[in-house]
């Protein structure tokens, strides 16, 4: 009986890498991590910043018109910055296939972020779905195409099979049961 192996993606021997390669990459890595321990100290930066209405520097004046004080305006620009710093940092580094998915929140901590900055804006976290609708529309998509691809790869398929599939009746429930096997 001749038994032989299938070879699947996990099974392919991965390169080597050279020396330099690697100290690249733990150098990277390296940068990346410290940029994420420093969040903390970056999000509690605004107890540095002054509980007046105006904060002058010899290079600008900041004036917090709605917040009324600087360090508020901060706190408030920082709950906003972080998360979009982290999601980036995330969506740069991901080596999933559904990386694409992190522009959804990312794009709606932009937004968020654009509202805080603007100083004449009342309501700050209410219209922020108009403006990342259209981030999603195109990004879900592109992930369930990816997701098709990657699954054709791993598990070709018969058409005649398939063609026979499409052409069963099935109910509204059968078909929403079939889209999540």
């Amino acid at each position: 009986m001749n038994t032989q192996q299938k070879t699947t993606l996990k099974d392919k021997p991965k390169p080597q890498q050279s020396k330099k390669e690697k100290l690249k990459s733990l150098l990277t890595g390296s940068y990346i991590a410290l940029l994420i321990g420093a969040t903390p100290f970056l999000f509690y930066s605004y107890e540095s910043f002054p509980s007046t209405k105006t904060w002058e520097t010899f290079l600008f004046t900041f004036e917090s018109n709605y917040y009324e004080e600087v360090n508020v305006s901060i706190w408030t620009m920082m709950t906003k910055f972080i998360p979009l710093f982290l999601l980036i940092i995330w969506f740069l580094t991901c080596k999933h296939w559904w990386y694409h998915v992190i522009l959804i929140p990312t794009g709606m901590f932009l937004f968020q972020l654009i509202s805080v900055l603007n100083d004449d804006l009342r309501i700050t976290d209410e219209t922020e779905l108009i403006y990342v609708l259209p981030i999603m529309l195109a990004t879900i998509p592109l992930i369930y195409l990816i997701r098709a691809r990657i699954i054709a790869r791993i598990n070709p398929t018969n058409l005649d099979e398939l063609e026979a599939d499409l052409m069963q009746e099935k109910t509204v429930w059968e078909q929403l049961k079939d889209l999540f096997r």
